[in-house]
C-alpha cells in the first residue's frame, strides 16, 4: 500500500541527510582538534612576524584572524591555513621604512586586488610547472630555517635575523643556556615525539595539543621561571586606516607588484606542497589567489599585515588530522576568541614550549624518505640549490635559484644524456635518444667523430623530434664515413625523422608522428620499410637474417633473464591450438610471453580423429598427450580466424588445393557435417557474412569435441584440472572473440555474455 507522499519525500531526504550529517560529525570531530593546535602555533608566529616586520603587533593577529576565516573560507585549497608569512618580512619592513605603516596597509589592499585579477585570468595553474624537488626544498629549506631560530628560544636565548646569524650563535646559546627554558622546551620535543607511539586511547589526542597543554600546565603548577607569551592590552583597538601615499606613486605601485607576487607564489607553493601532504581534494590554484586576494583586501583595510599561505601552519593543519577547510577557518575564530577574551591562558604558556613544537614541525619537513625519492631520480642537485637558497637568502630567491637550476639541468640532459655509445667492437653501436636538436650537435659530432673507420657502424635513432641541424649533421656524417669505406645502418624506433628527412619530405610537427604503429607490433614490412640506411649486403631480401639481428640487438637483452629461468625447462599453462595462418601471432593476441604458451599450428587448426579407436592418429594427439599428461597445461585453447584459407578450401571440396592440402582436408570432413545438421553459430550475436568464416566458428566447436573425445582430456577436464577453450580472431577488425559455453556463440574477449 503507497504511504504518505510527502512522508516518504521527508524519509528520503533523512536517508541522503544521514551520511552528510556522519560526514560532517567526522570531519568536526577532527577539525576542531587541529584548528586548536595550528591556533597554537599560529599566534606565536603572528605575533613574531609582526615585531620582526616592525608593525604594531596586533597587525599580526589581525593577518591571522583575516587568513583563517577569508581565505580559509574562500580560498581553493582546503587544509591550507593563511595569515603573515616570514617570507614577507623582508619586504614588509622596507615598504613600511619608506612609506609608513598606513600606506603599507594599502599597499597590502592593493596587493590582494592584483591577486584576485591574477587568479580571474587562471594563471595560477604554472605553479605545477616547478619541479618537485623544488617544492620539498623550499619546505625543507623552510624547516631549517624554523628549527635554527627556534632552537635559540628552546635554550632560554633569543634568535637572530637571519638562519646564518642562528647557525653561528647556536654554539654559545647550548653552551651558555641551560635554565628552566630549556628543559620546558626539551621535554616537549620529547612529548611529540614519543605521544604516537602511546598506547590508542591516549594517543588519539594529537600530539602538539597535548605537549603543550601539559607542559603549559606543569610550568603553572611549578612556576617555573620561563619567559611566556605576552600580547598588549587592547590588541585589536588600532583604529588605523589604509591611506594612499601623496607622492612617489612609481615606488607605491613597485611595492604593491612585489607584495602582490611574493604573496602568490609562495600561496601558490605552500598549496602545492600541502597537496602532496594528504590524499584529499585537490588545489584549485585559481580560486586559491583569488581567495589571498580578498585576504589581503580584508587584512589591509583592517590594518593587518600582507597574508600567504603558509606552509608551516598547513603541514601542522595536516599533520593534526585536518579533513576540510572548517579547521583553518576555526584556528581564526580562536585566535580572535583567545586573544581578546581569554588572553590570560595564551599568556600562560611558555614560550620555549611553543619553539619546541616549532622545532618538531621543522624538522618534519626535512624527510628523509623524500630525500631519497628525490635522489633516485637524479634532483638532488636541485633540491640542495633550493634548500641552501632559502635558508641562506630568502625564499622567493631560493625557490627562484631552484627554478633556474631545474632548467639547466633539463638543458644538459637535452644536451647530453641523450647520445651513448654501447659497443666498441668491429660493429660499433651508437643510440641516440630523445629529443635531438641543434643544442645536441656539438656532442653528437664528437660522439660520431671518434667512430673507427671501415667499420659497420649501427646508428639507433630513438628520437621525438629531430631538428633541421642535427639531421644536416648525422647525414654530412654517413656520407662522409661511407666515402671513406664504411657502412652504417641506420635504425629508427619509432617515426622515420630521419628517413623522411633524406626522402625530401621532413616531418616538421610532432602530430605527424603518432600515425605509425609502433615497431615491436607492426608486420616486418612495415617497420622494415622505414628503415633508411644501408642494409648489410649477406642480410639483403632474408627477412628472417635481419629480424634476428633485431632480436640480439634490442630485444634479446631484454629477454635474457627470463629465458634464462626457463633453459632447465617448460612449464607452460596453456596448450595452443590455431591455424598455421602468417597473420596469428598467438603471443600477441594473448598477452603472453616465453614459456607461457605450448603451441601446435597446422592447416585449420584441426585434431585429427581416427577412425578406429577414437584417437587422434598424428602429431597433434602426441602434442595433447605430451601437453596433458607430462606438462600439465591447465588449459587448451582452439583458435580459429577470419578468412582462412583451410576453412575456404574445405568449403569448396577441395578444388584447387595441393594434393597434400587437400589429403590433409579430410580430417575437417566432420565439420562439414555439422554445419549441415547444427544451427548457426554466432559471432557477437550475429551470423558471420562469409561462408568460410561461419565454417571457422563451427569448426573451433567441432576441434573441442574432438578433444574431448581423448580420454586424458576427458578425464583432466572432468577432475576440474583442466579448461576447454574455444577463441576467434576476427584480423581485419583486430578482435578477439571467445565462446560462451551457455549460448554456444562467440563474444567479444571482456564483454561478459547475456
Amino acid at each position: 500500500m503507497p504511504g504518505n507522499p510527502r512522508t516518504a519525500g521527508h524519509s528520503r531526504r533523512g536517508v541522503r541527510a544521514g551520511p552528510r550529517w556522519r560526514a560532517g560529525q567526522s570531519a568536526l570531530r577532527h577539525d576542531v582538534p587541529a584548528s586548536l593546535v595550528v591556533f597554537l602555533v599560529a599566534v606565536p608566529l603572528s605575533l613574531g612576524i609582526a615585531l620582526a616586520s616592525g608593525a604594531p603587533i596586533a597587525a599580526g593577529l589581525i593577518a591571522a584572524v583575516v587568513g583563517g576565516v577569508v581565505a580559509g573560507a574562500l580560498g581553493g585549497a582546503p587544509l591550507q591555513v593563511s595569515g603573515p608569512a616570514a617570507g614577507l618580512t623582508v619586504v614588509v619592513a622596507e615598504t613600511i621604512d619608506t612609506f609608513g605603516w598606513a600606506v603599507t596597509c594599502a599597499v597590502t589592499a592593493c596587493a590582494g586586488v592584483i591577486q584576485i585579477l591574477l587568479g580571474m585570468s587562471r594563471v595560477a595553474r604554472a605553479a605545477l610547472a616547478i619541479a618537485p624537488a623544488v617544492v620539498h626544498g623550499m619546505l625543507a629549506g623552510i624547516g631549517v630555517t624554523l628549527v635554527l631560530g627556534q632552537l635559540h628560544i628552546v635554550l632560554g636565548g633569543a634568535p637572530q635575523s637571519s638562519a646564518v646569524d642562528n647557525l653561528l650563535e647556536l654554539p654559545g646559546q647550548i653552551v651558555g643556556h641551560h635554565d628552566a627554558a630549556a628543559i620546558v622546551g626539551l621535554v616537549t620535543i620529547a612529548l611529540l615525539v614519543l605521544w604516537p607511539r602511546l598506547p590508542a586511547p591516549v594517543s588519539r589526542i594529537p600530539a602538539p595539543l597535548a605537549a603543550i597543554t601539559l607542559v603549559t600546565l606543569v610550568a603553572t603548577v611549578a612556576a617555573l621561571p620561563v619567559q611566556r607569551v605576552e600580547l598588549p592590552a587592547s590588541s585589536f583597538d588600532l583604529a588605523l586606516v589604509p591611506d594612499l601615499p601623496s607622492t612617489d606613486g612609481l615606488d607605491f605601485g613597485l611595492a604593491v607588484v612585489t607584495v602582490a607576487l611574493v604573496a602568490s607564489v609562495e600561496s601558490l607553493l605552500s598549496a602545492v606542497a600541502v597537496d602532496r601532504l594528504h590524499t584529499g581534494p585537490r588545489t584549485n590554484l585559481n580560486r586559491e589567489l583569488v581567495g589571498q586576494g580578498a585576504a589581503n583586501i580584508t587584512s589591509g583595510v583592517l590594518g593587518g599585515l600582507p597574508v600567504t599561505g603558509v606552509i608551516v601552519r598547513s603541514s601542522t593543519n595536516v599533520d593534526a588530522g585536518a579533513r576540510t577547510r572548517a579547521s583553518a577557518v576555526l584556528h581564526g575564530v580562536w585566535v580572535l576568541l583567545f586573544t581578546v577574551v581569554l588572553a590570560g591562558l595564551i599568556q600562560s604558556i611558555p614560550l620555549a614550549a611553543l619553539a619546541g613544537l616549532l622545532v618538531y614541525v621543522g624538522a618534519k619537513l626535512v624527510n628523509l624518505p623524500t630525500i631519497r625519492t628525490v635522489r633516485g631520480h637524479g634532483d638532488l642537485p636541485l633540491y640542495s640549490v633550493t634548500l641552501l637558497g632559502v635558508v641562506v637568502l630568502d625564499l622567493l630567491t631560493g625557490v627562484l635559484l631552484g627554478v633556474v637550476a631545474s632548467l639547466v639541468f633539463v638543458l644538459r640532459r637535452t644536451i647530453w644524456s641523450g647520445v651513448h655509445v654501447l659497443e666498441h667492437a668491429e660493429h660499433p653501436r651508437i643510440v641516440v635518444e630523445g629529443v635531438l636538436t641543434f643544442l645536441s650537435v656539438p656532442r653528437l659530432s664528437a660522439v660520431l667523430a671518434n667512430i673507427p673507420a671501415e667499420r659497420t657502424v649501427r646508428l639507433e635513432l630513438v628520437v621525438d623530434y629531430l631538428d633541421h641541424a642535427a639531421f644536416d649533421c648525422l647525414s654530412t656524417w654517413q656520407h662522409a664515413y661511407e666515402q671513406a669505406g664504411g657502412t652504417v645502418v641506420v635504425d629508427e624506433i619509432g617515426h622515420p625523422w630521419y628517413a623522411n628527412g633524406k626522402a625530401r619530405s621532413p616531418t616538421v610537427r610532432r602530430q605527424e608522428a603518432r600515425t605509425v604503429a609502433p615497431r615491436w607490433l607492426a608486420p616486418w614490412s612495415a617497420w622494415m620499410a622505414q628503415e633508411s640506411g644501408v642494409v648489410v649486403p649477406e642480410q639483403r631480401h632474408r627477412p628472417v637474417h635481419r629480424g634476428a639481428s633485431e632480436f640480439q640487438w634490442r630485444t634479446a637483452p631484454l629477454v635474457k633473464d627470463t629465458l634464462l629461468r626457463l633453459a632447465s625447462g617448460q612449464s607452460p599453462h596453456t596448450l595452443f591450438i590455431t591455424c598455421s595462418d602468417a597473420r596469428l601471432v598467438p603471443n600477441v593476441i594473448t598477452t603472453s610471453g616465453p614459456g607461457d604458451l605450448f603451441t601446435v599450428r597446422n592447416l585449420g587448426n584441426l585434431v585429427p580423429v581416427g577412425e578406429s579407436d577414437g584417437r587422434a592418429e598424428s602429431s597433434v594427439s602426441a602434442a595433447v598427450e605430451y601437453a596433458v599428461t607430462v606438462l600439465e597445461v591447465r588449459e587448451i585453447v582452439v583458435c580459429g580466424h577470419s578468412s582462412c584459407g583451410a576453412m575456404a578450401a574445405l568449403h569448396d571440396g577441395g578444388d584447387g588445393a595441393p594434393p597434400a592440402v587437400r589429403s590433409w582436408l579430410r580430417h575437417g570432413v566432420p565439420t562439414l557435417r555439422r554445419r549441415a545438421t547444427q544451427a548457426p553459430v554466432l559471432l557477437a550475436d550475429e551470423r558471420p557474412t562469409a561462408p568460410a568464416d561461419a565454417l571457422a566458428l563451427h569448426n573451433v566447436l567441432q576441434q573441442l569435441e574432438h578433444l574431448r573425445a581423448d580420454p586424458r582430456v576427458a578425464e583432466a577436464e572432468r577432475s576440474g584440472a583442466l579448461v576447454l577453450t574455444g577463441m576467434y580472431f576476427d584480423v581485419g577488425a583486430a578482435q578477439v572473440y571467445l565462446l560462451d559455453p551457455d549460448s554456444g556463440g562467440f563474444q567479444p574477449a571482456g564483454v561478459k555474455a547475456g
